[in-house]
């Protein structure tokens, strides 16, 4: 039973399959609705400007029994297939580039299946508008006429354009392009074009307008952005010519010309003139208003000038005619009008050359003998030269111009017009020298100025010059120099002198002549210029080796130039050296040279050049050496001491003998002898330094030594005097009280002169030149006492130690008191005393420099006491 249970259920479930599956639903698309980008696609929209290969929708549907579904797209017969679809994902993918002005819906039959059952539905897609158009002229470009007399304002075209987009982008705004610069103006709007208020067309200015006029859409959308789109398009105008303007006379202004061989009936010139309204021009008619008087005509309607008589009758050499030019209407009335002037001038034929006459008639060769130099701006009389041309006006002008050496002549006139009186003015007077030229050549030139021809003429002008005596005679040089040997034998020559006159004749001779401070010992010939010693004279070197002086040359009307001499006596040796004295006595300290010296008088070198030689000396040769050229005598280099001098001589007396010879370098060379005396001694360095120095230096010079005490004291003195001078009147001035002071001043002890005493025994030698000399500055100590209440700070006395000698202070008076005025404050002066209390000083140690310095004293007043002594009575 069970088992048949089972058997049923099963029969039953088998049936039921059965039937299920014999009942197969039709899959089915989502209706999303039209803002949905996935469904069926019902009315769903693009915009025109989606890029092609955009994902544009996805279909989406279902399968009732849940079976896969696949979708598809298909258009209608000859439409164009926008769009593709992919079956399994149902991406719906633009395939094709939109058009909504060409196609603004676009049918698509979608369909989906299951593979048993499909189904198919169609949909329309809107393509929406984007501002990809611009607007489009319907009537332009065009071609209108405008008569020039239209009224401004007024409307004379209407430009329209579409735009096939939509909305704002479809909208038509007009504009010109470069408004400002043309007559015209549109309306925004209706497009009608108008001319400018104020402004008028004028076809006689300009006769075409090409307006250029734009269009532009209300912008819109397109690809994300905002865009405005424009057209342009060209518009001419031609301007209608009305009859407003008068003719008008071409090529002016109007010259013409009446020749001398020109004959009745001759064309002169010719006018033209047009009408000014050159759209629709009126013939025109010529005639005279004034000024032909009578013997010109012109053609009426060609407007040529003739001439109606011979030109010698005309009375006027220029003639201003008034023509008139007549616009003539088709019915043969005149009407607007113009007139010019018309210049005709009666000109002559160039055909007569300038010619130049003398007194007889024609003349081409002038000659004229003159002086040289004569002032400038002087006119040249003896040339009688004029100058013609038989042409008239333009054709008888022409230049003059003189060609010759330089510029010392000049022409005048330089333009001629017909004829003229020709006029030679010298311009360079010092040019014109007889010297250079003897006679001048020019070419007198006359060229036309205005002619085609430039016809010419020349003459030739010949100037004989005279000479004068013009010139001075000239030196060869500005100065001479002559060297002459001081022993040359009066007469002798010294230097010869040149000097040229270039002047001819007597005015070419030269004299000669001599002058001067210098001059007196020399002569000169006066023809050749040779200036030599005065017979008598004497030349020497030494008493004057240079003269100077000045020689003269001059010619017959005394026209003269100075040179300068210089004359040099050439020294010759002729004087030998020459001592003061043939013995001299020296005294020489070991260590210090001894000078003696020699004079030559020659006046040169080398003749007064000296040179020194020891020639003997005694007791020994080989201890003293000289400078050549100084004479300086000085000991051996190795002889330091007397020790020394003693050991070579074994004597204790230090007196030599020597033999000097003095001897210039002249050729021949002279010489001369002395014998000196020198006393040797030994010395020590003296204390002071310098001051001691000069007492050795100087011991032989007892006058120069008591002469340098002099003065020192003397400076002492004087500068004592204006130390005292400056501190009184600084005292004075400042009006001070000067505080009062005792001053003790030990009393310097004086210097003795010590004699050499002979009949003393002998001191040893580094001890006889020993001086005792003790040197003390004193100090001064200023004790100052202040009494009273107030101190004048200004003088700040205190404690004072001042070095001697002080300076000596002027005495001066304390100022008056001051007068007493009741309430004022009475000053107290107060009073300063001091005293002066030398510090005792220890006597120094005698030294050896201080020994030296007493003997060298006394040595010195025992040489003056001697010479005193030997000066006769």
């Amino acid at each position: 039973m069970k088992n048949v249970k089972i058997l049923h259920l099963t029969l039953l479930f088998l049936f039921v399959h059965v039937c299920v599956a014999l009942a197969d639903f039709a899959p089915y698309f989502y209706d999303n609705g039209p803002y949905s980008d996935n469904g069926n696609l019902a009315l769903f929209s693009l915009s025109e400007d989606m890029p092609v290969g955009t994902q544009i929708y996805c279909l989406n549907g279902t399968d009732p029994e849940g079976q896969e579904v696949s979708y598809g797209l298909s258009f209608d017969p000859g439409s164009k297939e926008y769009f593709r679809v992919d079956p399994k994902s149902g991406n719906i993918t633009l395939v094709e580039k939109l058009d909504r002005e060409k196609e603004d819906s676009i049918d698509v039959h979608v369909s989906i299946t299951d593979g048993k059952s499909k189904v198919v539905e169609r949909v329309t897609i809107f393509v929406m508008d984007a501002n990809d158009e611009k607007p489009e002229f319907k009537n332009m470009p065009a071609i209108i006429d405008v008569v020039e007399t239209t009224d401004s304002g007024s409307s004379i075209y209407k430009a329209e354009a579409v735009d096939k987009d939509t909305g704002s982008g479809g909208s038509v705004t007009y504009y010109l392009q470069n408004s400002q610069s043309t007559l015209f103006t549109i309306d925004r709007h209706s497009g009608v074009l108008r001319i400018k208020s104020r402004e008028m067309l004028d076809y006689e200015k300009t006769k075409t307008h090409f307006v250029t006029v734009i269009a532009k859409d209300g912008g819109g959308n397109f690809n994300g952005k905002e865009q405005f789109l424009s057209s342009s398009a060209t518009l001419t105008i031609n301007v209608i010519d009305a009859q407003d303007t008068p003719p008008s006379f071409i090529g002016t202004p109007y010259f013409g010309y009446v020749y001398e061989i020109s004959v009745p009936g001759s064309e002169i010139f010719t006018v033209v003139a047009k009408d000014g309204d050159i759209g629709n021009p009126n013939p025109i008619r010529y005639s005279f208003d004034d000024g032909d008087d009578g013997v010109f005509s012109i053609n009426r309607t060609s407007g040529c000038i003739t001439l109606l008589t011979l030109p010698m009758f005309l009375r006027r050499e220029i003639f201003n005619i008034i023509v008139r030019a007549s616009e003539m209407s088709p019915t043969g009335r005149l009407m607007d009008y113009s007139v010019t002037t018309v210049v005709i001038r009666v000109v002559d034929l160039n055909n007569n050359p300038p010619t130049f006459y003398g007194e007889n008639g024609r003349q081409n060769m002038f000659e004229l003998t003159m002086y040289e130099h004569p002032p400038e701006g002087e006119i040249l009389r003896g040339l009688k030269i004029s100058v013609n041309d038989s042409d008239q006006g333009a054709n008888a002008k022409f230049n003059l111009r003189l060609i010759g050496p330089g510029r010392m002549l000049r022409v005048v006139p330089q333009t001629v017009l017909n004829e003229a009186q020709v006029t030679i003015l010298v311009e360079d007077s010092a040019a014109m020298d007889y010297e250079k030229h003897h006679f001048l050549t020019y070419k007198l030139l006359a060229v036309e100025v205005d002619t085609p021809e430039k016809f010419s003429a020349t003459a030739d002008i010949v100037i004989h010059l005279m000479d004068t005596n013009d010139n001075a005679p000239k030196f060869s040089s500005e100065y001479y120099i002559a060297r002459i040997p001081e022993n040359s034998p009066g007469g002798s020559n010294v230097v010869t002198v040149t000097a040229t006159d270039p002047d001819s004749g007597p005015w070419g001779e030269v004299k000669y002549s001599i002058y001067g401070s210098g001059a007196d010992l020399f002569l000169i010939q006066s023809e050749t210029g040779i200036i030599y010693t005065q017979p008598w004279a004497s030349l020497d070197a030494e008493v004057r080796s240079k003269y100077n002086f000045y020689v003269k040359a001059e010619d017959a009307e005394g026209k003269y130039s100075l040179a300068e001499i210089f004359v040099t006596v050439l020294d010759l040796n002729d004087h030998p050296p020459a001592f003061n004295d043939n013995f001299l006595e020296k005294t020489m300290v070991i260590g210090a040279p001894v000078k003696i010296e020699a004079v030559d008088d020659d006046a040169e070198i080398p003749n007064n050049v000296i040179e020194y030689a020891i020639m003997k000396a005694e007791p020994d040769n080989n201890i003293f050496d000289i400078n050549a050229d100084t004479g300086e005598i000085m000991l051996k280099s190795y002889i330091k001491s007397m020790a020394i001098i003693q050991n070579i001589t074994k004597k204790r007396d230090c007196t030599w003998s020597l033999v000097v010879q003095a001897r210039d370098r002249g050729q021949p060379s002279f010489s001369t002898t002395a014998v000196i005396k020198i006393d040797i001694t030994e010395a020590t360095h003296l204390k002071g330094g310098t001051l001691g120095s000069f007492l050795l230096q100087s011991r032989n010079k007892p006058l120069q030594i008591l002469g340098m005490i002099a003065g020192v004291m003397s400076l002492m003195v004087i500068v004592t005097v204006i130390i005292s001078t400056a501190t009184f009147m600084r005292n004075k001035k400042s009006n001070r009280i000067l505080p009062s002071r005792r001053v003790r001043r030990r009393q310097r002890k004086q210097r003795t002169w010590n004699f050499k005493n002979p009949l003393k025994a002998r001191e040893p030698p580094g001890e006889k030149f020993r001086v005792e000399e003790e040197v003390r500055e004193p100090e001064v100590v200023a004790e100052n006492e202040v009494v009273g209440d107030n101190v004048n700070y200004n003088n700040n006395v205190g404690n004072v130690v001042r070095h001697w000698p002080p300076p000596p202070c002027a005495p001066c008076l304390p100022p008056p008191p001051p007068s007493y005025v009741p309430g004022e404050r009475q000053w107290t002066v107060p009073t300063v005393s001091a005293t002066v209390a030398p510090r005792p000083k220890k006597k120094p140690a005698m030294t050896r420099q201080d020994t030296m310095n007493k003997a060298l004293v006394s040595e010195l007043k025992m040489r003056l006491e001697q010479k005193r002594m030997q000066k006769p009575y």
